[in-house]
């Protein structure tokens, strides 16, 4: 089975746990998922299953949503609710205030990955380093934050309620924390919720006791999305029997081991490779030779 299927990940539960759930309900091995969430937060875990493993990298690089509630006037060493609180301060800010403090976090901006995080520096974990009391310089990156959107404020429990749209990499417990830095109050993210990873959003998400009973009963597939899915903006097109050895041999494949009849070959361009009977193979790209015949020249293989 090489696919990707949207997991909803429940809080109290590791990315890698859920990893462990899939292969023990699917008995395959080479499970990935496309991103981590941190245990407390809940929502959106695409999981890459047998050779769709070699797209979670595509994946993982596409833009998350989030809804977040900020928690104003307390500032924690982890910079979320499972923290250890640093700070207090009292929350004295109007909602205009707040609303054009959050705003002002839009666009390109820069941000210190939290101590407690799976980054590694010098090859350790960030928060192996932490629980040992260890803090060690990071450094900023940039990240994308294309939307930001205050859904509700509640000034006397002092929470935000927020949808968040961003760019890979980003961590919204250092968005709210650093939004209480320039509000001067303090803040930490209190929940988090994943909406969406790409494509994926939580609408369409199976959580983990489903996920069991389709095993089970072994109707999997109606919840899956197969690899060339990923890739549909792609042109197809179909090799011959002796072109299908050819590419997964490896080999260039010149355009008389091609199906050509209702499709023109375009240099440069990218192609979904299937077999005569329909099986996704690979990516190939058109290329011409010295002869300027059209080759297939393999880009990324599924076979």
């Amino acid at each position: 089975m090489d696919c990707v299927i949207n997991i909803l990940k429940p809080p109290g539960m590791t990315s890698h746990d859920v990893v462990y759930y899939v292969r023990k309900h699917t008995g395959i091995k080479k499970v990935g998922h496309t991103g981590t969430l941190d245990p407390q937060a809940a929502g959106v875990l695409p999981v890459c299953i047998g050779k769709a493993t070699k797209v979670a990298e595509d994946i993982t690089g596409k833009d998350k949503v989030y809804r977040a509630v900020l928690k104003l006037g307390v500032t924690t060493d982890t910079q979320d609710a499972e923290g250890t609180i640093i700070a207090q301060k009292e929350v004295k800010i109007s909602k205009e205030i707040l609303y054009n403090t959050i705003a002002s976090f839009k666009g390109n901006i820069s941000q210190i990955p939290p101590m407690h995080s799976a980054i590694k520096i010098n090859g350790r974990k960030l928060y192996d380093l932490a629980r040992k009391g260890i803090a060690v310089d990071r450094p900023a990156r940039q990240v994308n934050i294309h939307k930001i959107e205050v859904l509700d404020i509640d000034l006397p429990r002092k929470e935000v309620l927020l949808t968040v749209t961003c760019s890979k990499g980003t961590y919204i417990r250092t968005l709210c924390h650093d939004i209480g830095e320039k509000l001067g109050c303090g803040a930490h993210m209190q929940f988090l919720l994943r909406m969406a990873s790409g494509q994926f959003d939580i609408e369409k998400a199976i959580d983990l006791e489903e996920f069991a009973k389709l095993c089970e009963e072994k109707r999997i597939q109606s919840q899956v999305l197969s690899i060339d899915a990923f890739f549909s903006k792609y042109p197809k097109i179909i090799v011959t029997q002796a072109g299908e050895q050819k590419v997964t041999n490896g080999n260039v494949v010149s355009e008389n081991f091609l199906h050509t009849n209702d499709i023109t070959l375009v240099k440069d361009a990218i192609y979904r490779v299937y077999n005569e009977q329909g099986k996704f193979l690979c990516l190939s790209r058109i290329v011409d030779n010295h002869t300027h015949t059209k080759h297939l020249k393999l880009e990324k293989s599924f076979y």
